[in-house]
């Protein structure tokens, strides 16, 4: 079992910067993938981004050179470094992570992109 609790959202204006962070506990050595995903209103769950064991990345192309995805793995948690953000990126964003073929999902995390 993986918990997830997430952490950092809010309101930023557009043009600013958030960084989101993801703690997990439980059996975090079993986990071999981590992402965040978000959802707007009345829109899919889509990715934004992931981050895999070995250390490679992918990106949604709505966020690509803008989002960062990073874990420090002293304190098993992952992060979000959102960069010049833009108001479709409010949603609420959720933290994902892979343990075999289990996946587990933070609580979700409102960001909300406005002057």
């Amino acid at each position: 079992q993986v918990r997830l609790v997430e952490s950092g959202g809010g309101l930023v204006q557009p043009g600013g910067s958030l960084r989101l962070s993801c703690a997990a506990s439980g059996s975090v050595f079993t986990i071999n993938l981590l992402g965040w995903y978000r959802q707007a209103p009345g829109k899919q769950r889509e990715l934004v981004a992931t981050l895999i064991s070995d250390g490679r990345t992918d990106y949604g192309d709505s966020v690509k050179g803008r989002f960062t995805i990073s874990r420090d793995n002293a304190k098993n948690t992952v992060y979000l470094q959102m960069n010049s953000v833009k108001p479709e990126d409010t949603a609420v964003y959720y933290c994902n992570a892979r343990s075999f073929a289990d996946l587990y999902w933070g609580q979700g995390n409102q960001v909300t992109v406005s002057s």
